[in-house]
């Protein structure tokens, strides 16, 4: 039977190059010409790895090893300096070695043994027992490495892992260092089912019928002719009675790989849809004279997708606009490595934004994401990270469309991002290769690029399905008159820098900028702006705001992040968050900014916004009207409002006549510190004791009245019971403190904690103490 082990604890790590010294006789340089290359340094069975050690015998370690945990990002540990590239995070990018001892029973002798990465940053380099035996050049493409040939079943194993983050830098953003995402084991029969070798792509036929026509690959590593039965169970998500069974008989011949097809017709199936993300269950079987040897879990969705040039985007025959964000897949606190937690909170923030489509910008992400992409009923952009036609840039794609083909909320494949190369022949002729190579692993889905170099002349764009086109607002009419049967999607728009809390005037030097809406340039327009653009031009199909969540690099010294985001590098909601619900939400809202603690001002205007998808406003002072507004659909309310300590009230009334409102006041000054838990609070969301679930915290100020104090900045200290760790705080985008401090400097009212629970039972104790303030205090269940 198959059995997959995730590999999270007893890692050996080291930071930096570990220097070997060339033999200078024939012996040494002969045996390591041999199958077993590395017979010295750290990619040796003989190396000695033990931190600290106190060994009487033997050679001792010169380098310095230490335990972690994967996943593990070792460079956001670092102070970022300006002598460094700030679009890369201002970090210094060093190499580094990981090493894994274990040992494998000869019980599994008989098995096929590999191991499955996630991702590693950068090129990485496997070894194993001193074998070199795989290479991988992208941080983001996961890949499989088998090891069966090499395992010793009479002792000790060593894997080990070079990380080379110098030679070539994939983006223009934070990339991390390490091994960022999980890392497993896997044991299964010499008869297996490949790595994402099954294949479920509903096709919708006439009527209520649907045909599945399910493609599983098999294997054979064995030695000898095997006749196995393959099965297939298809059910609805948590109505395994209603299970369908389908199955076939099949001949492996030794070492061979094969695709077979269990086709099977489904009626009148629950349709995944952004408002039902209705999800099918497959379990794939193996059996050889009726016995069990292998079987791997999927899940699919029915639905059906449609592109229209005039028309826009149909999902299941409905017509849905595409509300949608690009992301990248850092966290403030924990770097590269994100807790499974943060991936899928992350998520729901911003679906409690509005927003129903998301990019995955501009590489594959986590299995973890894509799986709750589907949970959520989202309409995704896959994305991969190299537009090439080379023998790798093909194999990244490979992967990708394997990887992600049975994923129902995938609706597009995209080939690349703004490569120049799309104005010329060769970038033609790569998207032809790119696109043809797709089309044979899945023909349900168009291949798109996100273009910004004038697509109206990129030459490259012709071969697509849909053109994706990034802030250059002045080419949509021009390519739909040009490419009057080409579907346009905004892939990219809303570059809108703001600062959350801030709402003076931009900050140079400390990297701030204003909280409110504005164009940044004639291409990066403001949110409003941007929508109001798209809602006029009905044949654009629908946006990808750039981006959901600030994160890391692609900035100036001293900011850590880009400022694009509509949620903070900390996952904090900025007001941007709130102008998109105005925008994507038809729930009646408004939201109110400034906050109002601005003594010392009295007197002077303060500009006052409400954003809010009703249509009329009156804003009170103190109980005094300030005045009415009728919304322009799409629009806000502004006011100029002299200050006075008080409270600052705006109602809202839809046509209708449902009324909302939203208040901000004047606090005090602050007296003792709160905690949140930010996710986890429902029994489905329980913070599990397995080493590895975290609880995200927010902090924050209150006065004597137990008002929010918004522009409160004391310096915090957090802690923990036995039951947790602090894996990283973080306030302000300008603080160069790395996030593993547990001391941290709020700023604008609000401090983040990310804390890891242990594998013990029990009750979680989070403390924040600041001087001269009562200290927050938050107790969790652990279970």
């Amino acid at each position: 039977m198959r059995e997959k082990i995730r590999l999270r604890d007893g890692w050996l790590f080291h930071q930096g190059e570990i220097s070997i010294i060339k033999p200078c006789e024939k012996g040494p340089v002969y045996m390591q010409a041999k199958n077993q290359e590395c017979r010295t340094g750290a990619a040796s069975v003989e190396y000695h790895d033990q931190p600290n050690d106190f060994s009487e015998k033997g050679e001792l370690t010169t380098e310095k090893w230490e335990w972690v945990c994967v996943p593990h990002d070792y460079m956001i540990q670092q102070i970022p300096s300006n002598e460094n590239n700030f679009a890369l995070g201002g970090y210094k990018y060093e190499n580094a070695w990981y090493r894994y001892h274990f040992s494998v029973s000869e019980k599994d002798i008989e098995k096929r043994i590999s191991f499955y990465f996630e991702g590693i940053t950068g090129n990485s380099t496997i070894y194993l027992n001193g074998c070199r035996l795989a290479q991988s050049i992208s941080g983001y493409v996961p890949f499989e490495v088998e090891i069966t040939d090499f395992i010793n079943f009479q002792g000790d194993n060593v894997l080990a892992i070079y990380v080379d983050v110098n030679s070539r830098h994939e983006g223009w953003w934070y990339e991390g260092g390490g091994i960022y995402r999980d890392v497993w084991m896997v044991k299964t029969d010499k008869v297996f089912v490949d790595v994402w070798g099954v294949c479920l792509i509903p096709e919708k036929q006439e009527g209520e019928s649907w045909f599945l026509p399910a493609k599983v690959t098999l294997c054979n590593a064995g030695e000898l002719l095997q006749s196995v039965e393959v099965q297939m169970e298809i059910y609805p998500s948590g109505l395994e009675r209603n299970k369908k069974l389908v199955k076939k008989a099949c001949l492996l011949k030794a070492g061979e790989k094969r695709e077979i097809e269990l086709p099977f017709f489904w009626e009148c199936p629950r349709l995944w849809d952004t408002e039902d993300p209705f999800l099918y269950n497959v379990i794939t079987k193996i059996l050889r004279n009726g016995r069990e040897i292998d079987k791997v879990e999927n899940r699919f969705g029915f639905r059906s997708i449609a592109f229209d040039a005039e028309r826009g985007f149909f999902l299941n025959g409905r017509h849905v606009y595409i509300k949608g964000v690009n992301c990248h897949q850092d966290y403030g606190l924990t770097g590269k490595a994100v807790p499974d937690r943060v991936h899928r909170y992350k998520l729901k923030l911003i679906k409690e934004m509005g927003a129903n489509g998301y990019r995955c910008s501009h590489y594959p992400q986590s299995d973890v994401t894509m799986d709750a992409l589907d949970e959520m009923g989202f309409l995704v952009i896959d994305e991969t990270r190299l537009f090439s036609s080379s023998a790798e840039g093909l194999r990244e794609v490979d992967v990708l469309v394997r990887r992600d083909r049975n994923h129902p909320s995938v609706i597009m494949w995209s080939i690349g991002n703004e490569e120049p190369w799309v104005k010329t022949e060769a970038g033609k002729r790569i998207t032809c290769t790119m696109k043809n190579y797709i089309k044979k692993l899945d023909i349900s889905r168009p291949v798109m690029a996100a273009v910004c170099h004038q697509p109206e002349e990129a030459i490259g764009v012709m071969p697509l399905d849909v053109l994706g086109i990034n802030y250059s607002f002045s080419s949509y009419e021009i390519c739909h008159q040009r490419y009057p049967d080409l579907p346009l999607v905004a892939s990219e728009c809303c570059a809108t820098g703001t600062t959350r809390g801030w709402y003076s005037d931009d900050w140079e030097e400390k990297g701030y900028l204003s909280a409110y809406d504005k164009d940044t340039t004639e291409n990066f327009l403001s949110r409003e702006k941007s929508w109001k653009f798209f809602m006029a031009h009905p044949y654009i199909m629908g946006c990808y705001q750039w981006d959901a969540i600030e994160h890391r690099g692609e900035s100036v010294w001293p900011r850590l992040c880009s400022q694009s985001g509509a949620i903070d590098l900390y996952l904090q909601k900025k007001d941007a968050f709130y102008q998109n619900q105005s925008h994507w939400l038809s729930k009646p809202m408004v939201h109110l900014m400034p906050h109002w603690n601005h003594q010392g001002q009295e007197g002077e205007p303060i500009q006052v916004i409400a954003y809010s998808n009703c249509e009329r406003l009156e804003l009170f002072l103190n109980g005094r009207s300030q005045g009415k507004r009728i919304i322009e659909k799409y629009g806000h309310g502004e006011w100029e409002v002299p200050f006075e300590v008080g409270r600052l009230e705006v109602i809202a009334v839809s046509n209708d006549g449902v009324e909302v409102s939203d208040i901000v006041e004047t606090s005090g000054v602050p007296v003792r510190l709160r905690l949140r838990l930010e996710d986890g609070e429902d029994a489905g969301d329980e913070i599990k004791a397995d080493g590895r679930d975290v609880a995200i915290i927010t902090c924050y100020c209150e006065d004597e009245a137990g008002r929010l104090v918004p522009d409160a900045s004391p310096e915090i200290l957090f802690l923990t019971n036995r039951m947790g760790k602090i894996l990283g705080t973080g306030s302000d985008v300008s603080d160069q403190i790395p996030p593993i401090r547990s001391v941290r400097k709020m700023r604008a009212g609000l401090c983040a904690a990310v804390v890891e629970a242990g594998t013990e039972k029990g009750i979680l104790e989070i403390r924040a103490i600041a001087e001269g303030l009562l200290p927050g205090i938050l107790k969790i269940k652990i279970n």
